[in-house]
């Protein structure tokens, strides 16, 4: 089974997000449930994250011009982080201001069964989307754990998604949870208790979001296996006396900036090594598509040596 697209992933999870919000939002109308309420809002706003997102993608594929030579790229990080605001100014503090507003004045919950209903639907799609991102996810992770995997990740599209629809299982068994404690200890105050519950999962998602889209919008390094490979591919060629290293930056999921230093033999004159150049960027560009921009540099190693410890001090 083929590795679904970024847009794929956004298109599932906007089309479940647009069916359960829908059905949860007429549950919270019928039954007066602080929580449903809670997971209302919250399936809006995923919903409008899926589409924002969809927004940056199309963006961030616009081919470079004269006063952006190097893409749109970074574009989908910077909508990536207007999520993570959304949720928590949107989903999150919505939902602990309706936690806090169903404590002060609570309600009895009307027609569960209407609410576990609508929880068991929005589970089942929810959790359809959910694996639809998690097959993406996958690809990157390899044998990495979730969060290191998470934390590496360059992809927004599918850690996000995943992120949201994880949170979302979540909150369903909250709002069910607290729904069966209401009515089970007559306590309408456990209603809104899963409300405020479901509002700090959505703010903990929230600074996570923002954590990492601030993270690839300021630049982060490329993945390292893909500076292991190019430097192996230079490494290899005729005249090369040294692959001295290189210097990366992610422009977007399949975009990557990469600035090489090589040591080439000193016998060879400027033209062969012109003509040495062009063939190393061919070799690289084919073995790697996503190397948008590729500098490369003829430098000594005892030069590149100090060029990095001037930039990064001694860090390995």
């Amino acid at each position: 089974m083929s590795t679904p697209s970024p847009r794929a992933v956004l298109y599932a999870a906007l089309a479940a997000n647009c069916l359960v919000a829908v059905t949860k939002i007429a549950a919270a109308a019928w039954t007066g449930s602080s929580a449903m309420t809670s997971e209302a809002v919250h399936s809006v706003v995923d919903t409008l994250n899926e589409i924002l997102l969809l927004y940056g993608v199309r963006r961030a594929d616009r081919r470079p011009d004269i006063d952006h030579p190097l893409g749109y790229g970074r574009e989908l990080y910077f909508w990536s982080f207007i999520v993570a605001l959304l949720v928590f100014a949107l989903g999150a503090v919505a939902a602990i201001f309706e936690g806090i507003d169903h404590i002060l004045h609570p309600e009895p919950v009307q027609d569960r069964i209407v609410i576990y209903g609508v929880l068991a639907v929005a589970f089942a799609v929810d959790g359809a989307s959910w694996l639809v991102a998690l097959q993406r996810f996958r690809r990157t992770k390899r044998d990495l754990g979730f969060y290191e995997a998470l934390r590496r990740s360059k992809d927004p599209p599918s850690f996000i998604v995943l992120l949201e629809d994880s949170i979302a299982l979540l909150g369903i068994g909250v709002a069910a949870a607290g729904t069966f404690a209401a009515a089970a200890f007559h306590e309408p105050i456990l209603d809104g208790v899963a409300s405020i519950v479901i509002g700090l999962l959505l703010a903990a998602t929230a600074l996570l979001i923002a954590r990492e889209s601030k993270s690839l919008l300021i630049g982060e390094r490329a993945d390292q296996a893909l500076s292991h490979s190019i430097l192996g591919i230079v490494a290899g060629e005729n005249g090369v006396s040294g692959a001295n290293g290189l210097l990366s930056v992610q422009l977007a999921p399949d975009q990557v900036l990469v600035a090489l230093s090589v040591e080439f033999d000193d016998e060879m004159r400027s033209s062969q090594i012109e003509d040495q150049v062009i063939a190393v960027e061919q070799k690289i560009r084919a073995a790697h598509p996503e190397v948008v921009a590729l500098f490369i540099k003829p430098q000594t190693a005892k030069g590149f040596a100090a060029a990095r410890r001037a930039r990064f001090g001694d860090t390995p």
